[in-house]
């Protein structure tokens, strides 16, 4: 069988042969022809030859080594790299990681908050929050307490307009000044220590009313006291403020005038500025084109829904865990003590970050959206805190720019030391932070000062020795364990003070 196959492709070409010799003459040019073309085809011509044959010269010689890395390269499947989880890899996109953290979270506090209700029921009353405020229906202690501040404000501003017509000296006014402002602190802490009809959540409530017109006033007092130093200078006066706009409307817009010292001092400038969402007095505020009113709903819809929120977490969360943690305190049992703690801490500060939303963006947006005020920073990115000092400065923006103007770069000023001057900052922050609660609660503890003058030694040692994620992690620390701590504090002293003692 083999030999006949291989016999097979002879016998073909011989017969090819042949047939092209036997053609006759005339076919014989176009067979000729013919049989060129085959050839040309099947056969390289001269020329050709000769330019594959430079084409071989130019190419470059493989070497056996070439050809090694070549056939290396074409199989291999590995390079020199990092893994995904290294520094030195640079990779940062963790966002699976952080919604696998959320969904943790989640299944962990609905474990929390399921095992809650077995064991405790439905706890939640909006009826009992009115009783927080009022011990009686018909007597509103705290809400009378918040319309006598009136006073305080017509005083700051008719002392303003004597100052700057001249009628009385700047001497008098600083005296006036701190009458007012003295009697501004003194007085609601002493009403609320008096009166007995009066809750302790009444009395916190307005005592924050008055701490912010505090501050507020003490910043009107400077501010036009600048612009009285600047017109012994430059007299220019005009007779509109900023502050409480013209009503000329221009493409739906009201139209501004620009304003300066003394056209300030109307009753509409001081009370615009006492609901503005801001402790820092000016002239001239940013003020936004109009009233976006779908932006003002969405922030109504927030507010009315995470007060709600606040107060069931409270109800249902915060006060069985407080109730039950009583008994450790009185026996200082060490070990159930820190298990209270630490089985407090975490609804403690789920309600924190719930008020910080409502309070600084769901219900300083509102108003500064209903009073058209420009300036909306009123926190940054605090959550990134390294130190403990960048927390204070970006959580509380309206706080930390009063404290920067009115009282640290007037500290600053006057030569004394950047480190003492922080020092003074916190202790005020301190005092009013015992002054907003030992107050309402009508007893002095003193957990809330310490608490506020500990964060100078936790700031030095965090900035001296944790950088960067241990950084961040040893503020976030800070937060979830300091507060319980002071909670449980204030809430046995409260208990054994008003319970015990009775009993």
């Amino acid at each position: 069988m083999g030999d006949r196959n291989d016999r097979v492709p002879m016998m073909t070409r011989r017969t090819r042969r042949t047939t092209i010799c036997a053609t006759p003459a005339g076919a014989n040019s176009k067979q000729a022809n013919g049989s060129a073309g085959e050839k040309t085809s099947s056969q390289p011509s001269h020329s050709n030859r000769k330019v594959k044959e430079e084409k071989r010269v130019h190419e470059p010689v493989t070497t056996p080594r070439k050809e090694r890395s070549k056939t290396s390269e074409r199989f291999s499947c590995h390079v020199l790299q990092e893994s995904l989880l290294s520094s030195a890899s640079g990779y940062s996109n963790y966002r699976g990681i952080l919604n696998w953290c959320v969904v943790m979270l989640v299944l962990c506090n609905a474990r929390l908050f399921l095992e809650n209700l077995i064991k405790y029921g439905i706890l939640v009353d909006p009826i009992q929050v009115v009783s927080l405020f009022l011990k009686d229906p018909y007597n509103w202690p705290a809400s009378c307490l918040i319309i006598v501040s009136n006073v305080f404000i017509m005083a700051a501003l008719y002392t303003e307009r004597r100052l700057s017509v001249g009628t009385i000296s700047e001497t008098t006014g600083t005296f006036l000044y701190l009458v007012n402002l003295t009697t501004l602190l003194f007085f609601p802490s002493a009403t609320v220590l008096m009166l007995t009809s009066i809750t302790p959540v009444g009395g916190a409530f307005a005592l924050c009313v008055y701490t912010i017109l505090f501050m507020k006033l003490y910043s009107y007092k400077d501010v036009n006291m600048w612009c009285r130093e600047i017109r012994h200078t430059k007299a220019r006066t005009l007779t509109r403020s900023h502050s409480c706009p013209s009503v000329a409307q221009s493409n739906g817009s009201a139209v501004h005038a620009h304003v300066s010292y003394p056209g300030n001092l109307t009753h509409r400038d001081i009370y615009y500025f006492v609901f503005a969402p801001t402790l820092c007095y000016e002239l001239n505020f940013p003020r936004s084109p109009r009233i976006r009113k779908s932006f003002l709903l969405r922030r109504l819809f927030e507010m009315l829904f995470f007060i709600q929120l606040q107060i069931g977490l409270v109800q249902q969360w915060m006060v069985p865990t407080i109730q039950n943690s009583m008994k450790p305190f009185q026996d200082m049992d060490f070990s159930r003590m820190i298990e209270r703690m630490l089985k407090l801490a975490v609804p403690n500060h789920l309600i924190w970050l719930i008020f910080f939303y409502w309070f600084f963006h769901s219900s300083m947006n509102f108003v500064a959206e209903l009073m058209r005020f420009g300036d909306r920073e009123f926190y940054q990115d605090w959550w990134n805190s390294e130190t403990v000092t960048y927390f204070w400065s970006n959580w509380n923006i309206p706080v930390h720019k009063w404290c920067l103007r009115h009282f640290y770069k007037p500290l600053m000023g006057r030569g004394v030391n950047k480190w003492v001057a922080q020092t003074a900052i916190f202790l005020v922050s301190a005092f009013f932070h015992e002054y907003l609660v030992s107050v309402p609660l009508k007893m002095f503890r003193l957990w809330a000062f310490m608490g506020m003058m500990s964060q100078i030694p936790l700031a030095w040692f965090v900035g001296r020795f944790l950088r960067g994620n241990y950084g961040n992690a040893a503020v976030w620390i800070s937060l979830i364990i300091g507060q319980p701590i002071a909670v449980l504090m204030y809430v046995h002293d409260f208990y054994v003070l008003h319970y015990v003692s009775q009993s």
